[in-house]
């Protein structure tokens, strides 16, 4: 039986070709939620559960975890961001296994998220939601709407994680709207919420395990954009696309990866 490590391993191998193959850019924000997608689909996630991809630029990783649980083929993959594909460069369409709605115009999933928690509660549903955000999104008003009607309404059921890797698509999230951590003012509203290592599957296993105290719970996960790519942490992994020598070294990083 594969062990989690090399499971996550293939996966990211796995999403690496799928960008370079296309020819796509947004492998840093891939890169830096893909630890925490297959940590939630493979760990944490129950067949009933619901997921939404809110930082729909992240497509990548999500077709990468689909592909890690047999939802997705290799030949599925092929056509990613091609011509009439089922995978589209944002989510979209109907041939997505378990995608409810389509993303890529930030801010939306918080609020889509939110709504399903509280339908489930009036359905007497069981089952958790799981919204996965990029940092500079909270930029958006409507998410914070969104966590004050989750608040308000007491979703215990509802997660949302924060991808925060403190890169957008103009620049440092502390340049452009003058906040590191958004930690501080999630606690403010009264969340609950939680700082995590992004890249570290044991803690966010344990963070999504922790017990619901009647809030909407909030997962800041710290992460480095772009991790593991000949441009970690810069601004360039947020669009260009890979060349056969940055490809090529970034694989071997990643067979290596001690996971």
């Amino acid at each position: 039986m594969q062990s989690f490590s090399d499971t996550l391993r293939l996966t990211k191998i796995r999403l690496l070709q799928l960008h370079y193959e296309a020819n796509c850019g947004h492998l840093g924000g891939n890169f830096s939620c893909i630890d925490a997608l297959v940590t939630l689909y493979h760990r944490a996630m129950g067949p009933e559960d619901r997921f939404i991809l809110s930082k729909g630029h992240s497509a990548g990783a999500l077709y990468a975890t689909l592909w890690s649980l047999g939802r997705l083929t290799d030949a599925d993959l092929k056509t990613f961001s091609q011509d009439n594909s089922l995978l589209p460069g944002h989510p979209s369409g109907s041939g997505i296994p378990g995608l409810m709605f389509s993303t890529g115009s930030l801010g939306h999933g918080p609020s889509l998220a939110a709504g399903l928690a509280l339908a489930a509660r009036h359905r007497g549903l069981e089952h958790q939601v799981f919204c996965l955000c990029s940092d500079g999104e909270w930029q958006e008003g409507s998410c914070w709407e969104a966590l004050n009607f989750a608040i308000h309404h007491r979703l215990e059921n509802l997660v949302v994680l924060i991808d925060q890797n403190g890169l957008q698509g103009f620049g440092r999230t502390a340049d452009v709207i003058s906040c590191e951590d958004l930690s501080q003012r999630l606690n403010a509203f009264g969340a609950d919420v939680q700082k995590i290592d992004g890249h570290d599957p044991d803690a966010i296993t344990k963070a999504i395990a922790k017990s619901p105290n009647g809030l909407p719970r909030v997962l800041v996960l710290e992460t480095i954009k772009g991790r593991g790519l000949h441009f970690e942490n810069k601004l360039e992994s947020h669009y260009l696309p890979l060349s056969a020598g940055d490809y090529a070294a970034a694989r071997s990083i990643l067979e290596q990866e001690d996971i």
